[in-house]
């Protein structure tokens, strides 16, 4: 017998065993975890990918955003074991749990004739559960499609590759001066082809995109060429599925329908509505005797099982309040005695100064491993013990306050950071005029969270607060604020105001090509977006 070849390994310890796929974004591979004794996937990434970037700046996202997929606890989402770049293979990889079953694009491949509407539901049903997870936290995946979405021995859907696409700049459509199109797929959002904020309902469009061609057995848009895709995914309506089979019910194709709408806003609210949709179309739950509802595509895993052992979406988060509300109030400390002395170090009490000093030492240590879930926990459990001495508006307890704050924007964890930036937002205004620093960034970071949960009205409504007092600090032409005025007219287009952010956009560019010169970024990103919005509209001028 020959030689058995010795397996490549990454970072020392996953042996290389053999391919699954190859793609645009690198490799997947069926590995072997020599420490921990047990099977996993490997995605190697195209090493032309990361040297792109600053390779520090991009490793650090890479990982940052494997963190947040890592907070997403569904069995629909394989776990992530680790993520980083070997430096002796100078691969950035990411290990993965391995799933075992058939892709999508597997199954759409392998079967010509359209999927039971059964099995088409409960695939969609099950995408939901998982999404209403993800989106909970908030992670939006930005790249559903059938390669990205299997079908386990049991019958359960896994969604595959969160994060990824925003990590690799792989989610947005680039438009270069010559006309050619990078980036564009066939499930693809308006808003992602737009190259504007995307929400959770980029997800449920590629949703729709994914429900129509597994029931009518062809995609939804089908040109070859990347502009006439792009001009179907923003222009062109979808054929009512009924239309091309008359069996698909009713309501499933007006969710379908609803699902594609161009504009974000007009699609449903969130994943639990579809769900609660996709519900009194899924198979009953089985007691044990009855056969199959439909008969399965051979070999291929029967996604309606889960539904016959009754599955759910997670509950509801509390809804976050915006302009027309109030912000949910910050969770309260735990009640401290107030007969313990200031400064005590008992159970419930307060902490010594020192100690207040040596756990903000931790947590900014933390904050440089980019800890910040971690680094979160720190800093409330100090803002909680803080000496009684120390009111509301000292300086060391905002500062405190603005660090956690922070750490809780960098982990993701945009529903607690948003209230808290609200206040201290307030709070700095109170203390220092509306054109302090501090509170602008504040103001500004909690647009940024409203965006990141899909509430572009709420972060429109933050961004015109805030402009004046952002010119009041920087100056009408400066860098910061036609950057402020960039993010304004981004969110404009994502809350479907293209008439309004199309005026928008050409003052600015107006203004900021003659303050900062034609070539500047800023200039040419605002360029590129009135580009995609007078394509949109059928116009090349």
């Amino acid at each position: 017998m020959g030689r058995r070849a010795v397996p490549q390994r990454i970072a020392g310890r996953y042996e290389l065993i053999s391919l699954i796929s190859s793609g645009g974004m690198g490799q997947v591979w069926r590995g072997y975890d020599t420490v921990l004794d047990r099977d996993i996937a490997v995605k190697l990434i195209k090493p032309e990918i990361a040297e792109s970037a600053d390779r520090a700046e991009f490793l650090a996202r890479f990982r940052r955003e494997a963190r947040v997929t890592a907070k997403i606890e569904h069995h629909g989402v394989p776990s992530v074991f680790d993520a980083s770049f070997d430096e002796e293979a100078d691969r950035l990889y990411l290990v993965m749990q391995l799933v075992r079953g058939l892709s999508l694009a597997d199954l759409l491949a392998e079967h010509a004739d359209p999927l039971p509407v059964s099995w088409a539901v409960s695939i969609a049903a099950q995408i939901c559960t998982v999404l209403s997870y993800a989106h909970a936290v908030p992670v939006v995946h930005r790249d559903i499609k059938p390669e990205n979405v299997m079908v386990d021995r049991a019958g359960s859907v896994k969604v595959l590759d969160f994060g990824i696409a925003s990590v690799l700049g792989t989610d947005v459509t680039r438009l270069t001066a010559t006309g050619r199109v990078l980036g564009t797929r066939p499930y693809m959002s308006p808003e992602q082809i737009r190259n504007v904020p995307v929400s959770p309902r980029s997800d449920l469009y590629a949703l729709g995109c994914l429900l129509h061609e597994l029931l009518a057995g062809e995609r939804v848009f089908d040109a070859v060429d990347e502009i006439p895709l792009m001009y179907q995914h923003l222009s062109e309506p979808p054929v009512p599925l009924r239309k091309l089979r008359p069996d698909v019910p009713t309501a499933l194709e007006l969710l379908v329908l609803e699902l594609l709408a161009k504009e974000a806003a007009d699609r449903p609210v969130d994943a639990w509505t579809v769900y609660e949709r996709l519900a009194p179309l899924l198979p009953p739950p089985d007691t044990g005797a009855s056969p199959d509802l439909a008969p399965p595509p051979t070999g291929v895993p029967d996604p309606t099982r889960p539904y016959r052992r009754p599955a759910a979406p997670r509950p509801r988060p509390v809804a976050t309040g915006g302009p027309t509300g109030p912000a949910p109030a910050p969770e309260a400390p735990s009640p401290v005695d107030p007969s313990t002395p200031a400064g005590s170090d008992s159970v419930g009490g307060t902490v010594a100064e020192q100690e207040i000093d040596e756990a903000v030492d931790h947590a900014l240590a933390l904050l440089d491993e980019d800890r910040f879930s971690q680094a979160a926990d720190v800093l409330a459990e100090v803002i909680a013990l803080a000496p009684a001495g120390q009111g509301a508006d000292s300086p060391k307890l905002l500062e405190l306050r603005l660090t956690h704050a922070v750490a809780l924007f960098l982990g993701g964890d945009f529903r607690r950071a948003l209230p808290e930036l609200r206040t201290l937002a307030d709070t700095l205004s109170r203390l220092h005029g509306p054109s302090d620093g501090r509170a602008i960034d504040c103001r500004k970071q909690a647009a940024y969270c409203h965006a990141e949960l899909g509430q572009f009205e709420e972060a429109l409504h933050e961004m015109e607060n805030l402009r004046p007092h952002a010119a009041a600090l920087f100056g009408d032409r400066s860098e910061e604020l036609f950057a402020l005025r960039l993010d304004h007219a981004r969110f404009q287009v994502a809350a479907g105001r293209d008439g309004t952010a199309a005026r928008t956009l050409r003052l600015l560019h107006s203004e900021a090509a003659a303050a900062l010169g034609r070539a500047h970024p800023l200039v040419t990103d605002v360029a590129a977006i009135l580009a995609r919005i007078r394509f949109q509209d059928g116009r090349t001028t």
